[in-house]
């Protein structure tokens, strides 16, 4: 028993060895700050991580190597335990016995509570309870603090934050900036006064830039969030009160940033700022916010329900009933793995238990629409609607509604609003380009199409009115004619109406052009087609005095 007892002790002594000096080499490696050697110093974590499993430095030098690496979802995937949103969805889906057993073992996020109560039908535009995480998070920290460590918090929120989940990382960055504001007073009580020693600050203009701490750049980071949270919190309150345009111009802010936002929280944005645009009816700029929030998350349900919706109130009848296939397929996939798609921690604008319904509705609504594509009613289709233009509208407005939706949706300016994103990916970067590109194509080639139609449709009311116009005209100079005679005399004419005025200056111009003597009592002046049609008005009231008139200004 005493030899089998030191042989164990010697392996326990001989692992611990080998697990220390990989976590040393680790650190070495880590402190380079190279991709390659965080890279090399991740594998030697592994290591160790695999003869000891809950070794906390091991496990903390791991996180902040994947955080370095931009690999965002591998930090929630290894913490995702202390996800605030994921234990309240989690605790209030095991409370509710209604809940189906595919529910309760997919981990989403639809028990979450809500700020306000509405409708069912615009639950998705609400907004998290961040007072019920940061309690749901202070519960349990008294306990684990000292176990656990406070790095959790600090790097799970930067990890969130990059991933849009925007409410959690809020909670998570100030329960780790409490946390080491208590550990440093805790601290300092026992420091003497000599151990404040203050910092010489270089003035120097060629010193180089000072390195922000990891306290500076959580708090940079919480501002940044906060940010964008009052922001999308004022654009949906503007939404919900009927505002549209306001909450168009909040959501503007937050897409078209200086500074990037994370992929998941611009595409949520875009697709409230689609449902803006719906409600405002402006059809092509909702379109293409829907193409967007597709490009950036392929299995986005509320984007593809919008932008099916959309086009069915076009009458663009065969592109909607592809949008509304593919969501078919989504939701038999979603059914069929028993779970929404994506990791547990990812943020869905549906709930799981909503499938089944929505999934009858879709098929019924699916037959309707093949019922219409087979009866011929594809042609049908309101370009008035799709460009934004009113019916009988003039060609200069339908000319300058066609040159503002090119220059915002042209193919050349599909991907621009990349730049403005923040990937957890890069290697979805291409991707992404490609989908809006390809996207914006079909709806540049839609609008084209609509331009054309309706710049058609307002020549050929024109042209109509031209015919009219000349018809008309061609019928009334023959009975003004037979009602009126003009008078002649020597020097002096009567003139009726406007049609005389010129047969009697072309008759001038043939007869003699020698000179004649000038009536002194005529009127000089470039005004006389008014004073021959004043005289006509006189004559006609009954002052039978015809105004004399010097032929020679008829010209004027």
């Amino acid at each position: 028993m005493a030899v089998h007892s030191s042989d164990k002790k010697h392996w326990w002594f001989t692992q611990r060895k080998l697990v220390d000096k990989y976590i040393k080499d680790a650190r070495n490696l880590i402190a380079r700050a190279e991709l390659n050697d965080v890279t090399s110093a991740l594998h030697l974590l592994d290591a160790a991580l695999s003869i000891s499993p809950r070794l906390e430095t091991a496990l903390e030098l791991k996180a902040r190597s994947l955080l370095f690496l931009r690999r965002f979802k591998e930090v929630a995937d290894m913490l995702q335990d202390y996800i605030p949103s994921l234990k309240l969805a989690a605790n209030e889906e095991d409370a509710s016995p209604s809940s189906s057993e595919g529910s309760s073992s997919s981990y989403s996020r639809d028990g979450v509570k809500l700020l306000f109560h509405a409708s069912e039908r615009e639950w998705w535009l609400k907004c998290f309870s961040v007072s019920e995480l940061t309690k749901k998070v202070m519960s349990g920290i008294c306990k684990k603090c000292d176990q656990e460590g406070q790095w959790r918090y600090v790097v799970l929120g930067q990890a969130c934050c990059y991933l849009g989940l925007m409410e959690d990382a809020m909670v998570l960055l100030q329960t780790g900036k409490r946390l080491a504001s208590a550990e440093f007073r805790r601290r300092s009580n026992c420091w003497s006064d000599d151990s404040f020693i203050p910092l010489s600050v270089s003035s120097s203009p060629t010193s180089p830039p000072r390195n922000l701490t990891e306290g500076e750049n959580v708090t940079h980071l919480l501002a940044h969030i906060k940010l964008l949270l009052r922001r999308r919190a004022a654009a949906i309150a503007s939404l919900n009160a009927g505002l549209f345009s306001e909450s168009i111009r909040h959501f503007s802010k937050i897409v078209d940033g200086r500074r990037p936002a994370p992929q998941g929280f611009l595409a949520e944005c875009y697709v409230h700022r689609a449902a803006a645009f719906k409600s405002a009816g402006r059809v092509a700029e909702a379109i293409a916010d829907c193409n967007k929030t597709l490009a950036l998350e392929p299995s986005c349900i509320q984007a593809l329900e919008t932008r099916a919706s959309l086009l069915e109130t076009v009458r663009c009848f065969p592109d909607s009933l592809h949008d509304l296939e593919h969501l078919k397929l989504l939701y038999n996939a979603i059914l069929r793995d028993r779970k929404l798609p994506g990791p547990a921690w990812k943020r869905h604008n549906v709930r799981y238990r909503e499938i089944p319904g929505r999934l009858c509705v879709l098929t019924t609504k699916t037959k309707k629409l093949k019922e219409k594509i087979a009866n011929g009613e594809t042609g049908n289709v309101d370009y008035y609607g799709l460009i934004g233009v009113r019916r009988g509208c003039t060609r200069s407005e339908l000319d300058r509604a066609h040159l503002l939706l090119c220059l915002r949706y042209k193919p050349d300016r599909a991907s621009s609003f990349v730049d403005r994103c923040e990937f957890t990916d890069q290697n979805d970067v291409d991707s992404v380009r490609d989908r809006a590109k390809m996207s914006s194509l079909l709806l540049y080639r839609l609008i084209q199409k609509g331009y054309s139609a309706v710049k058609t449709i307002i020549a050929e009311e024109a042209e109509k009115r031209k015919r009219d116009a000349a018809a008309l005209q061609a019928q009334t100079p023959m009975h003004e004619i037979e009602e009126r005679k003009p008078v002649e005399k020597s020097g002096l004419v009567k003139i009726t109406g406007f049609t005389e005025l010129k047969a009697v200056e072309k008759t001038k111009k043939t007869e003699n052009t020698q000179p004649k003597p000038v009536n002194s009592n005529a009127y000089q002046g470039v005004f006389c087609r008014d004073l021959a049609a004043v005289g006509n008005l006189l004559t006609r009231a009954g002052f039978n005095h015809p105004i004399p008139l010097k032929f020679e200004a008829l010209t004027c």
